[in-house]
């Protein structure tokens, strides 16, 4: 358990890589939280992982009251992510009890109170020692209740109980009509509340979550993307990071002596992002692999994104202008990551990145190029998705590159993601390839802008040779 600087009480992890950022700390210890959301969103899911994690992650047993799915249903459903929950009730350390409900019973008798179930959950904390406990779902325990002033007093007398136990309860909830709950009270004696949203936009599934109250407690307030995937859920949190990162006095080459010295620095210091704009055949991708080889020669690890070419075809690409990736792959210093942009969301590509930076420390990261993103998002989307990206590469110091294919004709740069990054990206350098006398065509370089370092304000003219791109002229 932690206390958050911010409060003062105690918070319970909660298990969910992303969520104990948003919430200052996780769950209020003792207290009972409402997850609640429409069918298929991830509840029993998420309260799940919070039991599993508690156990293996913090020692803190757990209790998984069902009343909908039998123990062995629900070991079934979660074993796919990795969560063995046999394992966990052999060792003593976790409980799950089925709790069957028969409304037409209650309906015959019309009597219905709680105390069996708490006579019930207190056996079951006791028996492991239980820190944490899921009740799924509520409307199940109250469906066949008719008095709704009867049924309020439960619900109160429920979440009362759980605090004078002392557990971190979720319950979970299926979202009503026009409130957050079937019954429209538990929201209101929560101390959090959790509201999850399963949603297809562009025929592209995304998740949702929102944290709509949390006594006592800081809390991030936006729709916060998160994922299920092999690992359990993931939440991305989608406010940027605050510009109080470190700035580096120390130049790093880009691999290009020629551009090194159009650099009043002599290249471009460390850990700040370049973007690289131009149509298609300009040699974008090119400059981007002579950074990468750069890299790889300080021994710096390299991760490459590909959206547009295949690791072999980029490797074979590249080994036609002198540069040999196949050493730097076999050494680990470069990894190649490649994918359609099409191949999943936003929320998902996100994921991906920051999970291989958390496994593979690179020290320089490229996306190649950046302008696909634009097909399986708006613009405010991807424009979200790269500020936080490139938040999180400056605060851990990681030289970004990234490309961008621009459109003939476009002289004032107003591509949807150019016009997203070219503001936030220290070095931004511009390629063309225009007709030159006759038949012939010209590539050149312009460098607009270069933060904290004096630059060559006019264009210089390169050819690509079996030994890379080559400047054919210094130009003052």
């Amino acid at each position: 358990m932690a206390k958050s600087k911010k409060t003062s009480f105690l918070k319970t992890p909660t298990g969910i890589n992303g969520l104990d950022e948003i919430t200052n700390g996780g769950f209020p210890t003792g207290r009972p939280i409402l997850i609640c959301g429409s069918a298929g969103c991830g509840k029993t899911l998420f309260a799940m992982q919070f039991l599993v994690k508690g156990i293996t992650e913090f020692n803190e047993p757990g209790v998984f009251m069902s009343f909908e799915e039998t123990g062995e249903d629900l070991s079934q459903n979660v074993r796919s992510l990795g969560f063995d929950l046999e394992k966990l009730k052999a060792e003593k350390k976790l409980r799950i009890d089925y709790v069957r409900i028969e409304r037409s019973e209650i309906e015959e008798t019309g009597e219905y109170d709680l105390e069996a179930l708490f006579i019930r959950l207190n056996h079951a904390i006791d028996a492991v020692g239980a820190k944490r406990v899921v009740l799924d779902t509520i409307e199940s325990l109250f469906g066949g209740m008719q008095d709704i002033s009867l049924l309020r007093s439960e619900i109160r007398r429920l979440f009362q109980w759980l605090k004078e136990k002392g557990v971190t309860a979720i319950i979970t909830g299926e979202r009503g009509e026009n409130m957050l709950t079937r019954q429209g009270l538990e929201e209101y004696i929560s101390d959090c509340v959790i509201l999850l949203d399963f949603r297809v936009i562009d025929q592209i599934a995304t998740r949702r979550l929102r944290i709509v109250k949390y006594r006592g407690s800081t809390h991030g307030t936006n729709e916060y993307p998160f994922l299920i995937e092999e690992d359990g859920i993931s939440v991305i949190p989608v406010t940027s990071l605050k510009l109080d990162y470190k700035a580096s006095e120390e130049i790093i080459s880009t691999g290009m002596p020629a551009l090194d010295k159009s650099l009043s620095g002599g290249g471009l210091y460390r850990g700040g992002s370049t973007l690289i704009t131009g149509t298609a055949g300009t040699a974008k991708t090119i400059l981007a692999a002579h950074f990468a080889a750069s890299s790889c020669k300080r021994k710096e690890r390299v991760l490459y994104f590909s959206f547009e070419e295949s690791p072999d075809q980029l490797v074979r690409n590249m080994a036609t202008i002198g540069i040999n990736f196949k050493p730097m792959i076999k050494s680990g210093l470069l990894h190649i990551h490649a994918s359609r942009p099409s191949l999943q969301g936003l929320e998902m590509h996100l994921l991906v990145i920051n999970k291989l930076l958390a496994s593979l420390a690179p020290r320089t990261v490229i996306i190649d190029p950046i302008s696909s993103l634009i097909t399986i998002g708006s613009n405010s989307e991807v424009r979200g998705m790269l500020v936080r990206l490139m938040d999180t590469l400056k605060i851990n110091r990681i030289n970004a590159l990234f490309t961008s294919l621009t459109h003939t004709g476009n002289t004032e740069y107003i591509d949807t993601t150019v016009d997203a990054v070219s503001s936030l990206a220290d070095t931004w350098i511009d390629l063309t390839n225009e007709p030159y006398k006759a038949d012939d065509r010209v590539r050149s370089l312009l460098i607009i802008k270069a933060r904290g370092m004096g630059h060559h304000n006019s264009k210089q003219d390169f050819t690509i040779t079996h030994k890379g791109l080559q400047f054919l002229q210094q130009k003052a």
